[in-house]
């Protein structure tokens, strides 16, 4: 097992492994004592894990209320987030006890608002279950849920007490949401760390746990020197503002992590059209999504994009700030005017 800390303004542990799910009882008690633990998942990881999870709970003394939801980016709602809340509510649940989220990114983001909300503030831990949420959305304490005008629009940061990354439990991901996810490590590999970025040109699954490792060191590092967003941790959005833009206007057919892939090469072709990055560094990113069978381009067009980008909410007043690679390990956060957007967008869309 691999442990990262997390320096923060609640300091805690993740623990990287395999067969962490039927210790998990007992470590969230070590970490986070309570009597009650609310247990938030969606249908589909639900019935893969939610049994094991309960059975860890009860062991370690933990009574478990459960909310499952409809899986999906769709259920990341308003409706869903109240219907949760009443239920903690309507079960009992006290700022004292624990919320517990099993899952990807969507019952992350969502689980994690609740406990930040709930009675003004409750512990909650993360047992993430795709390779997305396990090295980037389950660590740093964003959570939200979305609006109609965009995603994450409403949240807040809420660091959780304990991650627990059962490496095991990514064995039963279908192939494209594991997809998803390597999206988010070649992420890491473009904004921080040359070297993992030609790691990742070998296969990933004899290596999954020590990568794993490296992305929540990165992101680890990152979120202790800027936890609340306002400086370096903006490189970290490499590849989404492009990213969410998509999704909203296909009306989130195209997943998260496909999204984020055609927006790392969008921003990477359009810092190449700028002289911020060498061409072949573009190229070179553009190869590696494409040897991961990740998306490079999109169907939309700037028209679309642009008011879409402009709901994000990394926009400030007349500026959104830009994620450029300058060479793979290192970035550049660019405040670009709005009425540039079009055409660095446009320089973005050509396809090498």
């Amino acid at each position: 097992m691999k442990t990262v800390h997390v320096s923060a303004s609640k300091s805690y542990d993740v623990l990287i492994g395999s067969g962490l799910l039927e210790q998990a009882g007992s470590l969230i008690r070590a970490a986070a004592p309570a009597g009650r633990a609310m247990l938030v998942a969606d249908d589909t990881v639900f019935s893969l894990y939610g049994a094991a999870l309960i059975r860890a709970l009860n062991a370690a003394d933990y009574a478990v209320e459960t909310f499952v939801f409809p899986h999906g980016e769709a259920s990341k709602n308003g409706n869903t987030y109240l219907s949760l809340l009443n239920a903690m509510a309507e079960k009992g649940i006290t700022r004292s006890d624990i919320t517990v989220a099993l899952g990807g990114g969507v019952t992350g983001d969502m689980a994690g608002f609740a406990a930040a909300t709930y009675m003004r503030g409750m512990r909650w831990v993360q047992v993430p279950t795709t390779l997305l949420s396990a090295v980037d959305a389950s660590v740093g304490g964003k959570t939200a849920i979305d609006l109609p005008s965009g995603k994450n629009l409403a949240g807040a940061f809420w660091q959780p007490s304990l991650v627990l990354c059962d490496c095991s439990t990514l064995a039963t991901l279908p192939e494209a949401v594991f997809t998803d996810g390597c999206a988010e490590v070649i992420k890491y590999g473009v904004i921080a760390d040359a070297a993992l970025f030609e790691q990742l040109k070998n296969p990933i699954q004899p290596q999954l746990e020590d990568i794993i490792a490296v992305c929540v060191s990165i992101k680890s590092d990152v979120v202790q020197s800027d936890e609340f967003d306002t400086g370096r941790r903006k490189i970290l959005n490499f590849g989404h503002t492009v990213g969410h833009a998509v999704e909203k206007c296909s009306g989130f057919s195209v997943s998260h992590g496909r999204a984020v892939a055609i927006g790392m090469a969008v921003a990477s072709r359009a810092a190449s059209s700028r002289g911020l990055c060498p061409a072949a560094c573009a190229e070179e990113i553009q190869a590696l999504l494409t040897a991961y069978s990740l998306p490079v381009t999109t169907e939309y067009g700037a028209e679309a994009l642009v008011p879409a980008m402009l709901s994000d909410k990394k926009r400030a007043g007349g500026t959104i700030d830009m994620i450029l690679p300058r060479k793979t390990g290192e970035c550049g956060i660019f405040p670009t005017p709005v009425d540039a957007l079009d055409g660095l967008l446009r320089a973005g869309l050509e396809v090498l």
